[in-house]
Order: C-alpha cells, then structure tokens, then sequence
C-alpha cells in the first residue's frame, strides 16, 4: 500500500551502479539494515567534507588536514623486490622546492606509472602528514590530471565507512541514489518552511551530498534541520496515531473502594515514599475515568515500581477484573513474580506465571483458570500475548521495560481485552527530551526517591592493573559470608568475545574460590541460567560471573559487591542499571569500576558522576550531554529506536514543536485524507513508521 512515487526509494541498493551482492553485505553492516535500500543510503549522513578551493603551496600545508595541491612528478620507487609488504613511494614536488610522497601499499607499479607519469603535473587530495621529517600523503584520496580537476567537485562530502568499503563505492553509488528521488508533495506546513527558509525534502538531501560550502553539511545547517524536522515529525505523529488508537477505544472506567489496595499496602514491610503514593494516585484516578489510560512509570532501580504495579492491578481486582505483567526477559518476569507473590497471597489475589518453560498439563491448567477469571494477575514474557492465552476480562496490561516490546506486541497484548488500560514501567531513568522521543505524550509519575532504609553505595575507581588487590578483598568478603557480582566487560557487537571474557575470569577465580563461583550469562539455557542464580540467592555460591544479562531483574539483597571490569567500555545509564543490583539490603554495599587507563576525557567524565552522584535522573541527562542520544540507553541492548538523521543534542530543540504539530495535523484530518494528510503517508513510510499508517487504517 506504499505510494507508487517512492518506489524506486525502496528498490535494494544492488540497483545503484556498482553496488553488487558483496558489497550489499558492506552496506547492510553500515547501514544497520540486513538488505538495505537506497532510502538507507540517502540518509546515511556526510562527517565532513573535502574542501579543495583553497589550494596551498606544500610549504603552507598544515599536517593533518585534508589538502588538494598542484605537484609534479619527480621520481617512483618501487618496494624492494626482497620487502614485497614495503611501501611504493612516488616523490613530487611544487615551485616552493619542497618535496611530498604519495605512499601506496599493495600497489601495481604499472597502474601507479600511468596514473603518475614522471615531469607530468598532477592534483592530489587528501591527508598530509610528516613522517620521519618527510611531507607525506598516504594513498591519496585523488589524483588528476588538469582535465580531471575541472571536473571534480570543490566540496565532496566523506562519510562514515565500514571495513572493505571505501569512498569511491560509497560515492558513486550516491550519485546513483540522488538520481532516484522522485517530485515528491511538500508534507511540512507551508508557512513554517517559508518562514524557515528550509529547502524542500529533495533539495536538503541534495545539499548534504552534493555541498557547495563545507557549512552545508553541519548538523545546524538549513538541510540538515529540515531532514531532521521530517524525522521528528514522522516519529511524533506515529505515537500520536498509536495514542488515539488506543484512546478511541473507548475506556471502561474501573474504579473500586481501595479495600485491596490497602491489604497489599499493610503486607509491605515498609511504607510507600511520596513519590510511590504520588504514583498510585495518579493511577487510580486514570483508572476510574472512561478514556483508556496511556502511563510511564520511570524510577531508578530498586525505586518500587513493581509494588506500585501490584497496588494499581489491586485496583481492577477488586473490581472483579484482571491483570496481566509482561516482562522482556524470564529471569525478569520470574523476579516480579518473587516481588509479587507473597505480597498477593497476603492481600487474597491469585497470581499466577506464565512463561515458554510452564509446558503441558501444568501450562493447560493456568490458561484455564485465566479464561474462567481464578487467576487475577497473571506475570510472564512475550507468552502472554499468544493467541492461546484468553482472559476472563483483562482491565490492566502492565508492560516493563517497554522499549524492548514492538508496537505490534503492545497492541497485541492490549487486544486480550475490552479497552485494557496501559501502565508502562521502565528502570532507566530518561531525559524529558527522551520520554517524549520514545513515549510520545504518555502521562508520565516519576519514583525520584529509594525506599527507606537504603544505605548509599560507595563507589570506587580502581585501574584494572591492581586486579589482583580486587581479587584478594572479594577473597576477604566471602570468608566473611558476603556476596559479590563480577561483571565482565562488553564488547561491542560480540557476544562470543564476552562470553571469551566472562569464562576465562570464571576460570580464574574458580581456581582461587572453588565451588564459591559461579557464572551466567546470555547463551546458556534458561533452566541453568535460573539454576545459577538460585544458587547465588541462597548463599550457595558467593561470587556471580556475569555478562551484562544481570543488567536488569536481579535482585539479591544480600549481594553487596559489584565489580564492574573495563568500565570505561559502558554507558553511564547501563553503569548505573548495574550498580543497582546492590545495595537492595540493609548491607553497607560497595561498586568498584575496574578501568583499563589512560582513560579519554568521555570515560573519565562518565567514571566521575558515577561515583559522585546515585540519581539515575541526573546519570541519564549526562549521559545524553556526554555523547548523545545514539547509544543512551545502550540501543543495541534495548532495542530503543536511534536516528538515523537527527541530532538531539542539535535538533532536539524542535521535539516539541514535532509533537504540537502532530496533535494538530491528527486534530483536523485523523485519517490523514486532505491534501496533507496524503502527503504525510510518503514521510511515514521514508522513515519507517508506516506501523502508524495500518492503524490509521484500522480507525
């Protein structure tokens, strides 16, 4: 149902000149994108330019910077036949007297004789560096003779490349794509554009690939702005249809005397903080109104969501309704339903799990008891929203850390009963850009404070050379009956060199603790996984190996050690997710961040609010200060939706302005059928939010 004019934005990139099925691969790693399109290409986004209209003599040339000066050739020498892996150096020199060498490696000399013949005049661009005194420039990015000069651009842009692609690829297969873009509709409100002086859709892709100035390509430039407007705008508007879908629904409002709720309440061995009892009555009063209740429920680890969870489900049971919890991964749906159970039993709710292991006769009794209405909360994984899983009447679907689930696997899950009210939890604290980049206008309650009685964490840095001072105080911690969790360091995209890592320190630390260690991680199967940290929660074993599968729903309050190696490796926001696996206990607990030095200026900023400050709501706005939304809240663990165009930190700015603009546009034309409306679709599907667009379908 995509309009016919962005076809030829969707044909495979092996359409575009010299793009075949290997170097499709190289572009689906760049890309992010297992068959990427020329759409991908198009916003693959320039990271500098080439700017060839200032041309220096060789005695003005400042190393380091990408340069285009006018040499002539003086001499080649070749590698010496018995050093085949030695470089081929070709020297040339300029009016002022001084000399630079062109230095190619697995270089043919015969090509390299043709394309610099020795006394003829050559233009090469590219980086000049000293080296061993000498002016050099390895493999020039061009050389040209006069002709060829005329015809280079004065401004090309370079872009970020991936191993085995170079510019020449990528750069002719954007000629490629830029010849694709077809007369597409203005979606942008007229005024704003003019207003604005943004170029239309198809102008600002060409002033990013096609520069004249190397100021067109700054983030902060008009084409820039106006692609990262359309991105904004495309992602606002699909939450925006995703909320009135839900919200036309009609609610069922479902309110009951709180009889239950204080029973759940009387169980807790504590009292609810200001911010849980703030929360729980932001709630209550959603639930009792008749329009479908859309809340985020952000805390910082250990704040008690769960609980407040529970109190809010509490609400619809007492109403005669039902509950459902789903949780992204089993160790953490299985960790809610520790919380969970003996708070319910206390207070006479029935609670039940249901997860891929519940198999059998066992399975076929839960489902039972739920469509019959015996279970009243029933916590479990994406198992839940299977097509065999049928309530009595579901009023609450509580979703945990959200980001992870797919619109489709909310909606499906809202599905199981007549207009279900939708609590969101998440333990990763987000910046107010973020909440509204990821969660559109959710109403949003906030846990800023940690149940009483939790002792600050003392966090220590500590270089990964005195690894063996660390190993003899987690020694002493366990002859003293205490816990610890060691975590071992991320690599980035290999799960197989973490778990490398991870078995060879369990190896290590087994040979000095014996039976006291234990490991888990990601790959092994649920039933050890769970086995491993069953162990580890009685006191079996002390001391948890782990990969960063302890980032989320781990909770043992006696555990009062974390050791985090090659911190330097993590984000702030997943630092502090581990760090809040202790000091769950009465226990004074400790984190000590192993680091390899020196360390960058990011890294020692980022090691240095960890240990300043525990609130993860001040953690995650540094976080984005530091480095940006693109890795936050670690994308590639959660799964969260990165750009591929804006900026945040540059064009965040404009969220609100996104998110106006998409209530007003849905306002006026819900189906999106004016002349705007249609046009919008195009930028729906050009930024892969065409999920928005089925359901604008479905009314």
């Amino acid at each position: 149902m995509r309009p016919p004019v962005l076809n030829p934005l969707f044909a495979a990139i092996t359409s575009l000149p010299g793009v075949g099925p290997k170097l499709a691969v190289l572009y689906g790693r760049l890309l992010g994108r297992e068959e990427p399109r020329v759409i991908d290409l198009l916003l693959h986004m320039p990271s500098g330019t080439i700017d060839r209209r200032a041309r220096p003599k060789l005695n003005e040339v400042q190393p380091g910077q990408i340069v285009t000066v006018s040499v002539t050739v003086e001499d080649h020498r070749p590698a010496p036949p018995n050093r085949p892996r030695a470089p081929y150096r070709v020297v040339t020199s300029d009016e002022t007297g001084l000399t630079l060498t062109l230095t190619f490696f697995h270089a043919r000399a015969d090509y390299l004789e043709k394309l610099l013949p020795v006394g003829e005049k050559r233009y090469v661009s590219g980086t000049a560096e000293f080296y061993d005194g000498m002016l050099q420039m390895v493999h020039p990015d061009r050389v040209v003779d006069e002709k060829g000069f005329a015809d280079l651009p004065l401004v090309e842009p370079v872009y970020p490349l991936t191993e085995g692609l170079n510019l020449g690829n990528l750069r002719k297969a954007m000629d490629g794509a830029l010849g694709r873009i077809p007369e597409l509709p203005e979606w942008q409100d007229e005024a704003w554009v003019s207003r604005e002086r943004l170029p239309p859709f198809a102008g600002a892709l060409r002033s990013l690939h096609k520069p004249q100035d190397p100021r067109d390509i700054v983030p902060e430039s008009l084409a820039w702005t106006r692609l990262a407007y359309d991105e904004l705008l495309a992602g606002q508007l699909a939450l925006a249809v995703m909320r009135a879908h839900m919200r036309r629904q009609a609610g069922r409002g479902t309110s009951s005397e709180g009889l239950l709720r204080a029973k759940v309440m009387k169980a807790l061995p504590y009292t609810l903080t200001h911010s849980q009892q703030q929360a729980v009555n932001d709630i209550v009063n959603d639930l009792a109104l008749p329009q479908r209740m859309l809340r985020l429920v952000q805390g910082d680890v250990g704040s008690g969501k769960t609980v407040v969870a529970l109190i809010a489900a509490a609400t619809v049971i007492e109403a005669g309704r039902q509950a459902a919890l789903m949780a992204p991964t089993e160790i953490l749906a299985r960790q809610h339903y520790a919380t969970i159970k003996p708070l319910a039993e206390a207070a006479g709710i029935h609670v039940a799990i249901l997860t891929g292991r519940e198999r059998g006769g066992e399975r076929k009794a839960i489902l039972d008891r739920l469509a019959l209405g015996e279970i009243d909360i029933v916590v479990g994984t994406h198992a839940l929203f299977q097509d065999e899983v049928l309530f009595h009447d579901l009023a609450l679907a509580i979703v945990d850390e959200q980001h992870r689930f797919g619109v489709h696997q909310r909606l499906a899950l809202t599905q199981k009963g007549e207009s279900v009210d939708v609590l969101v939890l998440t333990a990763t604290p987000i910046p107010r850009t973020l909440v509204l980049t990821f969660f559109g206008d959710m109403d949003i309650s906030e846990l800023r404070e940690k149940p009483p009685g939790r002792l600050p964490i003392d966090t220590r840095t500590i270089a990964l050379d005195r690894v063996g001072d660390v190993e003899d105080a987690i020694g002493r911690a366990i002859s003293e009956g205490k816990r610890a969790y060691w975590v071992c360091p991320l690599v980035e995209e290999s799960e197989k060199i973490d778990l490398a890592a991870a078995e060879a320190r369990y190896e290590d630390l087994r040979r000095r603790f014996g039976s006291k260690v234990d490991l888990v991680h990601g790959k092994m199967k649920a039933a050890e996984k769970d086995a491993a940290m069953a162990r580890f929660a009685s006191g079996q074993s002390q001391l948890l190996i782990a990969t960063t599968v302890i980032e989320v729903g781990v909770d043992v309050p006696e555990a009062t050690i974390m050791v985090i190696e090659h911190a330097e490796r993590f984000g702030l926001a997943q630092l502090h997710q581990l760090r809040g696996r202790v000091g769950r206990g009465s226990g004074k607990s400790t984190c000590l961040l192993l680091y390899k030095g020196p360390l960058g200026e990011t890294a020692k900023a980022r090691l240095a609010i960890l240990r300043e400050s525990e609130d993860g709501f001040r953690i995650a706005e540094e976080d984005l200060r530091l480095r940006g939304e693109g890795d936050l809240l670690g994308t590639r663990q959660s799964g969260l939706p990165g750009f591929s165009v804006a900026r945040l930190e540059t064009h965040g700015k404009y969220l609100g302005a996104a998110r106006d603009d998409a209530k007003l546009i849905l306002e006026r034309d819900p189906q999106l059928q004016s002349e705007r409306g249609a046009a919008l679709r195009h930028l729906l599907y050009l930024f892969g939010k065409d999920e928005a667009i089925k359901l604008v379908r479905a009314g």
